[in-house]
């Protein structure tokens, strides 16, 4: 489940049309992915990501060089951190894919 959690976190990122700061300097989403992927590989490769969580905590939240919160900023909004913008995107798949998954449960007599 935290796999397609993540992959849909991605996807939405890739897709949102937002910028994303990163240490002070503004970058596209398909750049803010690439990056993210990256921390996400390693943590990957370290046994640190279990939940959609883990992942939104240590790979896009926050720059591990200066500490310093990752931002996301959308059309004429104003930039907000990514943890908070994530994890709201993350609450509404989880309850998109609850409703699904309860039209698509056979029925019990």
């Amino acid at each position: 489940m935290a796999h397609q959690e993540i992959d849909h976190l991605f996807v939405y990122l890739k897709g949102s049309g937002c910028q994303f700061s990163r240490n002070g300097s503004w970058y596209t989403p398909r750049e803010a992915v690439d990056h993210i992927n990256g921390k996400y590989q390693y943590l990957i490769h370290h046994d640190m990501v279990n939940t959609a969580e883990d992942f939104i905590k240590y790979a896009a939240t926050e720059s591990r060089w200066s500490g310093k919160p990752y931002l996301v900023k959308c059309g004429d909004g104003a930039a907000q951190e990514t943890g908070p913008w994530f994890r709201a995107e993350l609450q509404k798949f989880r309850k998109v894919g609850m409703t699904a998954s309860a039209r698509q449960a056979p029925a019990t007599h």
